[in-house]
């Protein structure tokens, strides 16, 4: 059912081992975003089907070998299954390419390697892991152990699917969770392949499910869903506010990566070789389409007019067309609800007078991608920070720069916004790089680099930008409960 065919795939539901249709039949389509071309039909689960695809973890947690078996034992198949993913990066990352419509050479070099190395890299950190003693005097010895919490629902995003769908599946199973995993319903035919490929390594039936359709019904009845202990979410703002409400009636535990607006602060001792290629990146990439987007640019007065030239240039160079050409730098956005949310931010930028710079039109490109849904990479100006484009996630491939005079000012621009998910500093100054790093209220800020990712330190926001971290010992204390237990020495 999963394997790659020509024409229409058929993608089921992954429940306890194995693939099956929706109770009630139903399916839903997913369309190729560089085309509008129909690409598969995907079973929609109904709130049946996600009972019994946590009732399948529940049982597999409780009466099956995951969470029993040793700790090496679980560890060595996790690092099996990065294997796989490796032998079938071509497959996943063509996946990808078709229905995110992210440049294929991207997801094969960059994401799906990234993919497979959340989860060996879980598997060797949880071997590493030990406990804490704490004797009180000659009586008493305490000790702690770190035990799985149970049913863990992972609800990804549509935006890099299979490689963020990972970084939560790594520690979960690392941990001795069970999973039942709710991908994007725009982009979820990598995300499928992940029962079979867990199944492949040789974990149990039942530890590793998947379950396809829309928030209000599946993602809903999962995180409300009274045999599921912890969510970890990533996605927009407001899902994130829901899925809090939804599971406290239940008490479950939560860990969100939610929305994003960086600011990319430019000093006039920047290295603008290093910094545009990179701001370029940090702005374009997945077409905008990424939470770390560096989508505000603040760019110290005294050298505006350099940056904003080369700036321009580059965002002209770039290479806009279909996800599998190899020589593609930026593929369309995801869907046609989102790109009508995309470009109404042009109309928004027009009545804010920001001054369009270059792109805000559709791309010339060949007759089989007339019906995709692209945009130029689009710059505006503007000097009022406040402005809506300045303010809120568009989510696509539009940049805003902010001219600023001091640093007093950049700090106040870059603070100055609901979010703080990141952040990055351009200088060659070392103290006001340590500066500016501190007083930037985000949890993850890049000096002269972007997209830097050591899995061993934390990863989450401030603000609106989630709650919680992810990475390291972060990731594995959410999966996890702490115990202590008390002996009596005499």
């Amino acid at each position: 059912m999963n394997k790659i065919q020509t024409g229409v795939r058929e993608v089921g539901l992954y429940i306890n081992g194995e693939y099956v249709q929706a109770r009630n039949g139903a399916t839903f389509d997913v369309k190729n975003p560089a085309t509008q071309e129909i690409i598969a039909k995907v079973s929609e689960a109904t709130e049946e089907d996600v009972d019994k695809a946590c009732r399948a973890a529940r049982d597999a947690f409780e009466k099956g070998p995951w969470r029993s078996m040793t700790v090496a034992e679980r560890c060595a198949k996790l690092r099996r299954m990065a294997e796989i993913i490796l032998e079938r990066k071509e497959e996943i990352a063509r996946l990808d390419a078709t229905d995110v419509g992210k440049p294929y050479h991207s997801a094969v070099q960059h994401e799906v390697p990234r993919a497979a190395n959340n989860i060996k890299f879980f598997a060797d950190f949880m071997e590493q892991q030990g406990g804490e003693t704490f004797p009180m005097e000659d009586a008493y010895l305490n000790y702690t152990r770190y035990e799985p919490v149970g049913v863990a629902a992972l609800i990804t995003p549509w935006n890099v699917p299979f490689m963020l769908t990972t970084w939560k599946l790594g520690p979960c199973l690392a941990a001795g969770n069970t999973a039942v995993i709710k991908p994007a319903e725009m982009t979820p035919l990598s995300v499928s392949l992940l029962g079979e490929i867990a199944k492949e390594a040789g974990i149990p039936d039942g530890v590793v499910n998947v379950v396809h359709g829309l928030g209000g019904v599946v993602g809903n009845a999962l995180t409300t869903h009274p045999e599921v202990d912890l969510v970890s979410f990533t996605g927009s703002t407001a899902t994130g506010k829901r899925i809090m409400k939804s599971g406290a009636d239940t008490l479950k535990k939560v860990s969100f990566e939610l929305g994003g607006k960086a600011a990319n602060i430019v000093f006039e001792d920047a290295n603008l070789d290093k910094a545009i290629p990179v701001s370029i990146q940090a702005a374009f990439m997945n077409s905008g389409q990424i939470c770390l987007a560096g989508s505000r640019i603040l760019v110290q007065r005294s050298i505006f007019e350099e940056f904003l030239e080369r700036f321009k240039q580059a965002a002209m160079e770039l290479k806009v067309g279909d996800p599998q050409d190899v020589e593609t730098k930026m593929g369309p956005v995801v869907s046609e609800e989102h790109y009508k949310k995309v470009t109404s931010y042009l109309e928004i930028a027009k009545e804010e007078n920001a001054t369009l710079i270059c792109g805000g039109k559709r791309p010339d490109l060949p007759e089989y991608l007339q019906e995709g849904y692209y945009l130029e990479p689009t710059v505006y100006v503007q000097e009022n920070s406040k402005a809506r484009i300045c303010q809120e996630e568009i989510f696509g491939p539009i940049v805003t720069i902010i001219p600023f005079d001091t640093e007093e000012e950049a700090l106040r621009i870059a603070n100055d916004t609901d979010y703080g998910l990141n952040g990055v500093v351009w200088t060659e100054n070392l103290q006001r790089a340590h500066r500016i790093s501190h007083a930037v209220r985000a949890g993850t800020i890049w000096v002269n680099c972007w997209f830097v990712r050591d899995l061993r330190a934390p990863f989450g926001g401030f603000k609106k930008s989630g709650m919680g971290r992810e990475g390291g010992h972060h990731s594995l204390e959410f999966f996890t409960e702490a115990k202590n237990i008390c002996i009596a020495l005499k």
